[in-house]
């Protein structure tokens, strides 16, 4: 398989349509299967995400450019390989109008591959990976699983960087027999995280040397030579496609929901809203599932620096917090709908449903960013689409997460509001959600991009 031109490789400086691995075959905006499909990796949802702005008539900017922006036109950006930031700018000046910001992640839990990832263990070659995130580790034995995301490697004395993917079934964690393990069912499966999530590749032959084996996959992944391999940001990846299951088809089965379904729909109701006064924006980050802190992440100097370049083309020198004085984000995260099996662990009332609506997540310590004027706004513009409006507090006997919410908004001194539809399995190798609740959830941030429902503040 020919890996598809990145859009920040070095040798190809600036992205065109060919930058998604999918772009022949999605419609001019892709369907969340078809989305979740086409990114096995953030460096491959980033560029997936770039072709169907540029397919919905979006301009491509170049952090390291000039930018001349004009009211109402469509534009998007790459940074770093991972992180999008697609926006529209609005009919009147941010400082005039404000923004309505949409923030959701790239990134899933997952398996990667070390920077020396050969084993050998008793006649087999081994990828050696570390976890990134926090997967429940145990969904990840038994599966066929392909490799997925970006190499470095040097070509003509030169350095450039392709999208890899692997599809086919290339390696497997195999479980332990419950002949050898005979309390499993019991006691729980124990895994220790160093020794026991190295999937096989294969096995050796006489003389074979396990490093030059892994090293030649991803070569071959990559279509270069082992020997100019020169660095990679390679994970594992569920090989199955997402499908529809149940008993009228009423739920999404897939890898990577959390948090590629908030992707989708964040950059679908911002392709389907109509110009406005406000400029719209939908910031995809990297890393949220490691803590945001890098140069990809919503910690990164990089949200702010690109809402400042927004309002200079058309500001003052107080336009940026007469801006912000003016804006929102919704952050956008999957929330945890109650389980069928395990209904205890939610509090009381606070229990979404699939298929129910988008949840407002609230949290009294504001690991969420929602308030009072927050939330009650984003329940506003679910009234006015007549879609119902969920709610979630994790038990206080339990520990709360977080989202991008709580960063951007100090970071940037904006007011938050932490939604995301429901869904089981998160962090699972494959997740599952409603059919039903991403269009619902488009509908409503569609509806918050046009700013027809003008804000509280």
């Amino acid at each position: 398989m020919k890996p598809p031109k990145h859009p920040d490789r070095k040798a190809d400086a600036k992205p065109d349509a060919s930058a998604s691995p999918a772009l022949s075959t999605l419609p001019a905006f892709p369907t969340l299967p078809a989305f979740l499909d086409a990114s096995p990796s953030p460096y491959h949802a980033a560029a997936t995400a770039i072709a169907a702005a540029l397919a919905a008539g979006y301009q491509v900017l170049y952090d390291g450019d000039p930018w001349t922006l004009k009211p109402g036109q469509g534009y998007v950006v790459l940074h770093n390989g991972s992180t999008v930031a697609a926006f529209r700018m609005g009919r009147k000046a941010p400082a005039d109008a404000g923004f309505r910001l949409v923030g959701a992640h790239t990134d899933s839990p997952n398996l990667r591959l070390k920077p020396r990832p050969g084993l050998a263990s008793v006649g087999h070659v081994l990828f050696d990976v570390e976890i990134y995130g926090s997967p429940i580790l145990a969904t990840w034995l038994d599966r066929d699983l392909g490799l997925a995301g970006r190499v470095a490697f040097e070509r003509g004395g030169t350095l450039a960087t392709a999208l890899v993917r692997v599809d086919e079934p290339l390696c497997r964690i195999s479980s332990l027999a419950i002949h050898l393990a005979r309390g499993v069912n019991e006691e729980g499966l124990k895994l220790d995280k160093h020794r026991h999530l190295s999937p096989s590749l294969g096995l050796l032959a006489p003389g074979e040397d396990a490093s030059r084996v892994a090293l030649d996959a991803l070569a071959k992944a990559a279509e270069c030579q082992p020997e100019d391999l020169r660095g990679f940001d390679v994970g594992l990846h569920d090989t199955a496609k997402a499908a529809y299951v149940g008993r009228d088809g009423e739920f999404l089965a897939s890898a990577r929901l959390d948090n590629l379904a908030s992707c989708h729909a964040a950059l679908a109701a911002l392709v389907a809203a109509p110009a406005g006064d406000a400029t719209a924006v939908a910031f995809l980050f990297d890393h949220e599932e490691v803590g945001s802190m890098t140069a990809e992440g919503a910690s990164s100097a990089w949200t702010a620096g690109l809402l400042a370049r927004l309002v200079a083309s058309a500001g003052g020198a107080d336009a940026l917090p007469r801006a912000l004085a003016r804006s929102m984000l919704v952050s956008a995260d999957m929330a945890h709908a109650v389980h069928p099996n395990h209904p205890e662990k939610h509090d009381g009332v606070h229990a979404p449903r699939l298929n129910g609506g988008p949840v407002v997540k609230t949290n009294a310590s504001r690991r969420y960013g929602t308030d009072a004027e927050t939330g009650a706004y984003f329940r506003a513009l679910c009234r006015a689409e007549g879609v119902p409006a969920q709610e979630f507090v994790t038990r206080a006997d339990l520990a709360c997460g977080s989202t991008i919410g709580p960063i951007v908004a100090a970071g940037a001194g904006l007011r938050t509001v932490d939604v995301g539809n429901p869904m089981l399995s998160m962090h699972s190798v494959r997740e599952l959600c409603g059919r039903h609740d991403g269009a619902a959830l488009v509908r409503v941030l569609t509806r918050f991009y046009a700013a027809d429902v003008p804000l509280p503040w």
